[in-house]
């Protein structure tokens, strides 16, 4: 059984899980890295970390064309449910909850959330997937927080960690977070979709390889690693 990871173009990847889909932040329209446009995806879940427009992205759309459930806090469920969103489970911090094929469990993220209109978009978060026999985190927009230690004691095989600075975390205390989580493998997002967030992905990937444990996984948009 194996893990298809898609990355989209900025925070946006697609998981085939032995051919179930899921969709996480799914910005594409607007994203000059977007690898395809939203009326191309299909998905079965939409995971969405937080209510800004880069995260929130296509969300509306691509539900209500495939019937996706979406799953984010409870300030943004509530917000796409007005918006025309018609399956929405709302979690919250620390809580997990068992979507037919994958677990989800919200993380903290230290960040901001405000919907595209401006409204209140509740707590940012992360996501620890569990699916397959695998284990993922996907930290959302986030600075560093001690806490990581303890997600990597749950024994993470793929880690999503935004390197971009300015607006999350950069290549510096992404190194840090990686020591503290420990993953298998590490993705890198929230880079290069803009000029204010470039980085030297791989001079990251050599620091990754020579400090830290993991395995650094650099996808150019579209590009697809197999997890096994």
């Amino acid at each position: 059984m194996t893990i298809k990871i898609t990355w989209l173009g900025h925070s946006a990847f697609a998981l085939d899980v032995n051919g179930r889909t899921a969709l996480l932040d799914p910005f594409l329209t607007n994203n000059p890295l977007a690898a395809t446009s939203a009326d191309d995806l299909a998905a079965e879940i939409i995971f969405v970390s937080h209510g800004h427009g880069d995260h929130v992205g296509d969300t509306i759309s691509i539900a209500q064309r495939t019937g996706a459930k979406v799953v984010s806090n409870v300030e943004v469920c509530n917000w796409l449910s007005g918006k025309g969103v018609k399956h929405t489970h709302g979690q919250n911090s620390g809580g997990g909850y068992l979507h037919d094929w994958i677990h989800a469990r919200l993380t903290v993220a230290f960040h901001s959330s405000s919907m595209p209109d401006g409204s209140y978009g509740g707590s940012p978060n992360g996501f620890v997937f569990t699916t397959s026999g695998k284990r993922l985190y996907f930290a959302g927009d986030t600075a560093l927080f001690s806490d990581m230690q303890l997600i990597g004691d749950q024994v993470i095989d793929v880690a999503f960690l935004p390197i971009g600075d300015n607006y999350t975390m950069g290549p510096d205390d992404s190194l840090l977070a990686i020591r503290y989580l420990r993953p298998r493998f590490v993705i890198p997002m929230h880079y290069k979709t803009f000029p204010l967030i470039d980085q030297d992905v791989a001079a990251w990937a050599n620091r990754v390889n020579s400090e830290t444990n993991s395995t650094p996984i650099v996808l150019d948009p579209g590009a697809t690693y197999t997890l096994v």
